[in-house]
C-alpha cells in the first residue's frame, strides 16, 4: 500500500470550512485524497449522500484545492476496505477536542490491527476550531446565518430553502 494516497472520511452533513481546511492540507501532504462520504448509523442525516457528494465536489473546486482530490461514497463493509481496495495506506481525520481525540482513538488502533493503515490527526484552523456540522445543522433549521461556518456553495444551497430537509 502506498502511505501517498489517504482518505479522508465523514460524514459531511453539511460540508463545513473546517472540513474544507482538513481537505485542503491533506490534498496538500498526499498525491492522492479520497474524501469519502460514509454513513454513520448513528445520525440522522440532514442531507442525502448525493447532495453532499455535490456539495464537496463544488466546495473542492471553488476552493480550488490542489491535488487529485476524488470524491465518494461509502455505505457497506469497513471503511479500511474502502482504503485497501484504493491503495491507501492512510486515513485522516480533522480532530478538534479532547472529545474528538477520545472517538476516533480506537477506531485508529482497530483500523491499523485489521488493515496495517495508519490515522493522521490534524488539527483545525483555530478560525474553524468549534464548527461542527450538527451545530451548522442546528443554525440552518432555525433560519440562522450559517454563512461563516460552511464552503459558498453549502452556503446558497441551505440558503435557497434546502433547510427544511
Amino acid at each position: 500500500m502506498s502511505s501517498r494516497i489517504a482518505v479522508v472520511p465523514g460524514s459531511f452533513d453539511p460540508p463545513t470550512l473546517g472540513h474544507l481546511d482538513v481537505i485542503r492540507r491533506a490534498a496538500a501532504l498526499y498525491d492522492e485524497l479520497h474524501v469519502l462520504v460514509v454513513h454513520n448509523p448513528d445520525k440522522q442525516a440532514m442531507l442525502p449522500v448525493a447532495q453532499r457528494l455535490s456539495l464537496l465536489e463544488e466546495s473542492i473546486a471553488e476552493a480550488g484545492v490542489a491535488g487529485q482530490v476524488i470524491v465518494g461514497s461509502w455505505s457497506m463493509g469497513l471503511l479500511v476496505d474502502y482504503a485497501r481496495d484504493v491503495g491507501a495506506g492512510v486515513l485522516v481525520k480533522g480532530i478538534r477536542s479532547q472529545v474528538d481525540v477520545a472517538y476516533e482513538s480506537p477506531m485508529a488502533i482497530v483500523n491499523r490491527h485489521l488493515a496495517d493503515i495508519e490515522t493522521v490527526f490534524l488539527l483545525p484552523d483555530p478560525a474553524h476550531a468549534l464548527v461542527s456540522s450538527s451545530l451548522v445543522r442546528q443554525v440552518a433549521a432555525l433560519g440562522g446565518d450559517v454563512s461563516p461556518f460552511v464552503p459558498a456553495p453549502v452556503a446558497r444551497f441551505l440558503d435557497t430553502g434546502a433547510r427544511g430537509l
